[in-house]
């Protein structure tokens, strides 16, 4: 038997398997980051304020190790070519038992996640779907400014008293 060439691969895959949580929390986080370099989808998942993103970072930062280490690709032009969050096991969800009243028990589905990340070094070739996916952003509140909390507070309704009270200053 001859010994085929090696092929260089242009993708590199993480995975993550039973992750003790969702599956909808974890593909709003995954539809923000589907399509983005690498480097962009760190700063996001870093500075997002969402619980799920904590173990997409993690993974993410796994598969560009693979890409670097084991695939010799550069770490700079890493895109997010794919990923996938799928059901965990056991019918998608373990059961626990909530104790009710009269000795009566009701289920509690805990769901689990596995989570597939494949970068590359080019893009996805598919445009990604406008719309659909869940914003997670950096963005922050608008705060009140002081002129504004002044100028609520002076439209408010003066009480019947108040009222018949002024009256009594005008008439007298």
């Amino acid at each position: 038997m001859s010994a085929t060439p090696a092929t260089e691969r242009t993708e590199a895959v993480a995975h993550l398997r039973f992750a003790r949580m969702g599956p909808r929390k974890l593909r709003r986080v995954a539809d923000a980051i589907r399509g983005k370099s690498v480097k962009e989808a760190l700063v996001l998942l870093r500075f997002s304020g969402v619980f799920a993103s904590e173990p997409i970072e993690k993974l993410l930062r796994s598969a560009a190790a693979n890409a670097e280490n084991n695939h010799n690709m550069s770490g700079d032009d890493l895109y997010v070519r794919r990923i996938m969050v799928d059901g965990g096991p056991g019918g998608r969800f373990t059961k626990r038992i909530d104790p009710r009243a009269q000795g009566r028990a009701a289920f509690k589905r805990r769901r689990m996640s596995h989570v597939t990340i494949v970068v590359g070094e080019r893009p996805a070739q598919s445009a990604r779907r406008k719309g659909g996916a869940a914003v997670v952003s950096v963005a922050q509140k608008p705060r009140r400014t002081a002129t504004a909390a002044v100028s609520a507070g002076s439209k408010k309704k003066a009480t019947p008293k108040k009222r018949a009270a002024s009256r009594k200053k005008a008439t007298a």
